[in-house]
């Protein structure tokens, strides 16, 4: 039993550290459940936030199992963003490059707490450089809408993670951590289920039917 209660602890663990200087990257892994056959992939459960003087972005490099060129990995990317429904502002395949832009309603709590609804909107860019056997993706533009008494209030992602850091009370520095962790949990989500489709190696790709 207890072991049941640690897996369930550890499912969506966060190594907690965030960028206080401009320049800063840092990692932060979260483990997410990939099946009851699947291994963890540590790797693909990570996402770096980067920092500079003017604006902050979250960035991750995939490498595919197989020599997978760019026009596959280009194909296969704008199919799964378009199922997303993600809208595709840029795209040139000898560039190897893709631009796309969203909004979502997320929840910062936990998985599971859905008796804690407490939505809020954030809307991002996401670019796809890609190489042979290789991708990068990087999410950027990143705008926090926050419902408050007199409407929304807007934050961009450096502003919350300075929120975070140097917020002037213990709760505004732990709800802007919440809101940034669930974001990213979100994040991690997307880029590993991007990765799959690239690898178009799951059941759902069979050709056979």
């Amino acid at each position: 039993m207890k072991t049941l209660i640690l897996s369930i602890a550890l499912m969506f663990s966060l190594t907690v550290a965030y960028a206080q200087d401009d320049g800063n990257s840092v990692v932060r892994t979260y483990q997410v459940d990939h099946g009851r056959n699947a291994p963890i992939a540590t790797v693909h459960d990570s996402i770096r936030l980067q920092i500079d003087s003017n604006m902050a972005w979250y960035q991750k490099t995939f490498k595919t199992d197989s020599d997978i060129k760019v026009s596959k990995i280009f194909l296969r990317a704008l199919q799964f963003m378009a199922a997303k429904n993600f809208q595709q502002n840029y795209g040139y395949e000898p560039e190897g490059k893709m631009i796309f832009t969203s909004t979502q309603d997320l929840n910062p709590t936990q998985p599971g707490n859905y008796d804690e609804l407490q939505i809020y909107t954030v809307q991002f860019a996401v670019t796809i450089d890609i190489k042979n056997a290789r991708y990068r993706t990087t999410i950027h533009n990143v705008t926090f809408y926050l419902p408050s008494e007199t409407g929304n209030r807007r934050l961009t992602l450096k502003e919350m993670n300075q929120r975070a850091v140097f917020g002037n009370s213990r709760s505004v520095r732990k709800e802007a951590a919440r809101i940034m962790e669930s974001f990213e949990r979100y994040l991690v989500s997307l880029t590993n289920e991007l990765y799959v489709e690239v690898e178009h190696k799951a059941i759902i790709y069979d050709p056979k039917f």
